[in-house]
């Protein structure tokens, strides 16, 4: 009995060893996974630091929810004061918080066909502001390619 117990314990123990190394694992793989997408989104913002910082339009550059930049302009269309405030108030997705959700499925198709396909879009988008005003505008969306990731730079008009 004592012996049967015992085996059922260590076999118990086992799988809980081993769920707890899988989720270490996983967590240092995702810490890693964020860090090297904010090199990345940092990397592609200082190529286009210039057209960022010039354009007469509202850009963004998209990687993935948690990983994109923009210009003052675009943070002014959509009401905020600072990217780390835009970031702060971000609890949900980036679709969510910031475009309305009858124009979400074509920024969605757009999206797509720049990641999978590798060809420009153009859509009408509206936007959501920090106050909860639309904006109607017109984005031009374009796969860019940074350090073999893929991501989609839009320009709002």
């Amino acid at each position: 009995m004592v012996f049967a117990l015992k085996n059922f314990l260590q076999r118990k123990f086992n799988v809980l060893n081993a769920n707890l190394k899988y989720k270490y694992l996983k967590d240092i793989i995702m810490t890693t996974l964020h860090a090297h997408h904010e090199e990345l989104i940092k990397g592609v913002s200082d190529q286009f630091k210039e057209i960022l910082s010039q354009s007469e339009q509202s850009i963004y550059i998209y990687l993935d929810d948690e990983h994109w930049a923009c210009n003052q302009k675009f943070l002014s269309l959509v009401g905020y004061k600072s990217l780390g405030e835009l970031q702060k108030s971000n609890k949900e997705s980036f679709l969510d918080l910031l475009v309305d959700e009858k124009s979400q499925r074509s920024l969605v198709t757009a999206y797509t066909n720049a990641m999978e396909k590798l060809i420009g879009s153009q859509a009408s988008i509206t936007w959501k502001t920090k106050t909860g005003k639309r904006v109607k505008t017109n984005l031009i969306l374009v796969p860019i390619s940074y350090q073999g990731h893929r991501m989609a730079l839009h320009f709002i008009s």
